[in-house]
C-alpha cells in the first residue's frame, strides 16, 4: 500500500491558523447540498484519510467542520458535499469558482483501511452520512483489489433528497460493489424503480454475509444507528465488527472546546469513527 501524504499542517502553533484555499468548482446535489472541489495552495495534498474532516471558515461568518467527502487516492483537491443549514453553510452555498474559504485540519480518526484490507465490507450509509461514506466508497473503487466483496446500501427520505446520485448509476454498475438503496417514502404519484421502499433497515434481512469476515461501516443520522445495529446483530455480527462515524457539533476539532464530548472521549480526536465496542456503554454515543 502506497504512503499516503501526511496532513499539511500538525504543528501546534498552526492547529488554530486556517488555510486560504480555492473553490475549483461547484455542482448542485440536490436543492439543499452541494459538492465543492476545493484545492490546497501550491499544488499540496490535504492529507485526509476516509473518515476525516476539516474545519472550514469564511471570512465574517464563521467556522464549521465538515466531513471530506472524497479518497485521498483522488489527488490534487479535496470534496465536500455541505448542507445549507445555517450562517456559515448559507454563506458557503453563495460561494462559486475562484472564491476562497480558510481550512484547517484534516481532524480525527478515519476508516483504518490496513485493518479493513481482505475483509468484506457492508457500507450503509444513510442521508448525509452518504458524504463521509463516499470518501472510503472511494477508495475502494480506486483500490478494489485491497478488499474482498463490497456491499453499499444507502437510504434517503425520498429520491429528490438522495445525494450523489451519479455516483449511486455509477457504483450500481461497477463489479466491485454489490448496491442496494432504498427510500422512506415516495411523494405523490412519483416512483422509485432503483430500489426498495421503506426504511433502510428493509436492506438487510435479505444480505447473505458471510459473518466471520465480514466488516460493517455505518454513517448517518443518530437515529438510524440503533436500528441498523439491531438488524446487523440478527445477522450474527458483533460490536467488534462494527464500526460507526458519530455526528457531533465540534467547535474547535483539537479537544480543547469540549463541545464534542461523550463523557471521556472527545468525538474530535477520539473520533468520529469508533468501533463499536468502544463506545457501546457510553450514554448519549448511540
Amino acid at each position: 500500500m502506497s504512503v499516503i501524504t501526511k496532513p499539511l499542517r500538525r504543528e501546534t502553533e498552526h492547529l488554530y491558523l486556517p488555510i486560504p484555499c480555492k473553490i475549483v468548482s461547484v455542482r448542485d446535489l440536490t436543492p439543499m447540498e452541494k459538492l465543492f472541489r476545493i484545492q490546497m495552495p501550491d499544488g499540496q495534498e490535504l492529507g485526509h484519510k476516509p473518515g476525516q474532516f476539516i474545519q472550514l471558515s469564511i471570512l465574517g461568518y464563521g467556522e464549521a467542520p465538515i466531513s471530506v467527502a472524497s479518497s485521498p487516492t483522488r489527488r490534487g483537491y479535496f470534496e465536500l458535499g455541505v448542507r445549507n443549514a445555517g450562517t456559515l453553510t448559507g454563506a458557503l452555498h453563495h460561494l462559486s469558482e475562484g472564491d476562497e474559504v480558510g481550512i484547517r485540519g484534516p481532524f480525527g480518526t478515519f476508516f483504518d483501511v490496513e485493518k479493513l484490507a481482505g475483509k468484506d465490507l457492508l457500507l450503509i450509509s444513510g442521508g448525509c452520512g452518504l458524504a463521509p461514506m463516499r470518501s472510503l466508497i472511494q477508495y475502494c473503487q480506486d483500490r478494489p483489489e485491497e478488499f474482498g466483496k463490497i456491499t453499499i446500501l444507502y437510504g434517503a427520505k425520498t429520491p429528490s433528497e438522495r445525494l450523489f446520485k451519479e455516483d449511486l448509476v455509477d457504483w450500481a454498475r461497477s463489479p466491485a460493489f454489490a448496491c442496494k438503496y432504498a427510500v422512506d417514502c415516495v411523494p405523490g404519484d412519483g416512483c422509485f424503480d432503483e430500489g426498495e421502499i421503506g426504511l433502510i433497515t428493509v436492506l438487510i434481512p435479505p444480505l447473505k454475509i458471510d459473518v466471520q469476515k465480514t466488516i460493517a461501516v455505518i454513517v448517518g443520522p443518530p437515529v438510524m444507528y440503533k436500528f441498523v445495529i439491531a438488524e446487523l446483530k440478527k445477522k450474527g455480527m458483533t460490536e467488534e465488527q462494527i464500526i460507526v462515524s458519530l455526528e457531533r457539533y465540534m467547535k474547535c476539532g483539537v479537544g480543547k472546546c469540549g463541545h464534542c464530548a461523550i463523557e471521556h472521549l472527545y468525538c474530535c480526536l477520539d473520533g468520529p469513527v469508533f468501533w463499536l465496542n468502544q463506545i457501546s456503554g457510553l450514554r448519549g454515543a448511540i
